[in-house]
């Protein structure tokens, strides 16, 4: 596979060269020139594949110029061995439940893949990589549990102190070992300037930086075989094409979501679903980018103001808000529509939903069918019990965790302080950990 810069003006690399270095040199994130497509016929045929021999199957195909496609295949089983469910609520609204992974959490798909991903280059090579991560909570996690252990490599997560939940901060904060967790006196976007600097300071590249934010490509491209499954799941042979509503922050998994349909999967369009947030609804709206500081909300993983993966999502639809107005519709839920919707649902259906799944689920019932009956199918991208304090206020008790994950209260917090946003204060403590032995 071939992948350019969004910003043009870096070589085109291979996959091996963009996942290594995560931001492209001229500062742009490295998309597909030469993105598969899979006849739809074929793609139907593995309807009632499990989510890991799907996510096999679909591997073998996209990587299948970069690995062997055995190697390819072993790859996404080994790390994709956990459900990914259907649930079907009333109104004929399907939740797809991307949760179920060791850290409770859609994006343990593209980060666990992603690990063991580094962990081949490494084997392959001998090379080591510290990864960057900034996180506004889960997708810090599902990197530090998909990361711990992989040889070769050295991961340092900053997350805005006082802006993830007490149960996110544990799981990505109580590791040690080679993950680093960094506390930022800021927002989530404070973080993502800090990683997108770092990797783009030419007196820094001796580090050997990368990123494990869905700034790299390798953590995305997985997130595509949750989209082939769901549809595959919940819609009938010859049934009409689904609409998906994503709870959109960083707009990494609605970017997935346009590459499986790029892929050859039958979607009759999105629904980009943001809290208070809404920086892509305010764009489809008006067509003007508006980055601005993010605001702070319950759905805290979507609080972002200048989303990376926009430049993206503008490539995919060669920068026409016209073409893009076609296939995504832009929705902003409330603070107080999100709280109702978790009310209501458990109400009307037994299900808790947690925030981020309840903006999703608000935006999906809003607005029209499928075009031709087709379903709508919202992500749960998050278990309710990592937002307990959440669910406890609106429904009046706390959602149980699994029973791996109970004791979390009492693990000790390994997390350093940076203090403020500084770009030289970081720079001081990545160099300060690079003379760290491995």
């Amino acid at each position: 596979m071939r992948l350019a810069s969004t910003n043009g003006r870096a070589p085109i690399v291979g996959l091996r060269e963009a996942v290594r270095q995560g931001l492209a040199p001229d500062g742009g994130l490295y998309m597909p020139v030469d993105w598969p497509r899979i006849d739809p016929a074929e793609l139907d045929g593995w309807r009632g594949c499990a989510f890991s021999d799907l996510a096999a199957r679909l591997s073998a195909r996209i990587f299948e110029h970069d690995f062997d496609p055995g190697a390819a295949s072993r790859l996404a089983r080994a790390t994709l061995d956990f459900p990914v469910l259907v649930r079907r609520l009333r109104e004929g609204l399907i939740l797809l439940e991307l949760f179920h992974g060791p850290t409770l959490a859609f994006k343990d798909i593209g980060a666990r893949f992603l690990g063991r991903l580094f962990g081949l280059l490494h084997e392959e090579r001998g090379e080591t990589a510290t990864v960057l991560v900034a996180t506004s909570g889960d997708t810090g996690s599902a990197v530090a549990r998909g990361f711990a252990g992989v040889r070769g490599t050295r991961v340092v997560l900053l997350y805005p102190a006082g802006r993830v939940s007490a149960f996110q901060e544990s799981q990505m904060a109580t590791i040690g070992g080679n993950v680093e967790a960094v506390r930022v006196d800021g927002s989530f976007d404070d973080c993502q300037r800090l990683v997108k600097g770092a990797l783009a300071d030419p007196e820094l590249r001796p580090l050997r930086l990368t990123s494990a934010n869905s700034i790299n490509v390798g953590r995305l491209i997985p997130q595509v075989f949750s989209y082939c499954w769901g549809a595959l799941t919940a819609v009938p042979p010859g049934g009409a094409p689904p609409v998906f509503s994503v709870p959109s922050g960083n707009l990494g998994n609605l970017t997935a979501g346009v590459l499986a349909s790029r892929l050859g999967l039958s979607v009759a369009g999105f629904t980009a679903a943001t809290n208070e947030n809404d920086v892509l609804p305010e764009f489809l709206s008006s067509g003007a980018y508006r980055p601005r500081q993010a605001v702070a909300t319950v759905s805290n993983a979507m609080d972002v103001g200048d989303p990376s993966n926009f430049a993206r999502l503008a490539a995919l639809f060669g920068g026409s808000v016209a073409r893009m107005r076609a296939f995504i519709r832009g929705e902003r839920v409330s603070e107080a529509e999100t709280r109702r919707t978790i009310r209501r649902t458990f109400d009307e259906d037994g299900v808790v939903l947690d925030p981020h799944t309840a903006v999703a689920v608000a935006a999906a019932r809003r607005g029209p069918p499928a075009a031709g009956g087709g379903p709508t199918i919202a992500l749960a991208t998050a278990h309710p019990a990592k937002f307990a304090d959440v669910i406890a206020e609106e429904l009046g008790f706390e959602p149980e965790l699994p029973e791996a994950e109970r004791g979390w209260r009492e693990k000790p917090l390994l997390a350093r302080d940076l203090g403020g946003a500084s770009p030289a204060a970081f720079r001081k403590l990545l160099e300060e950990i690079s003379l760290r032995s491995w």
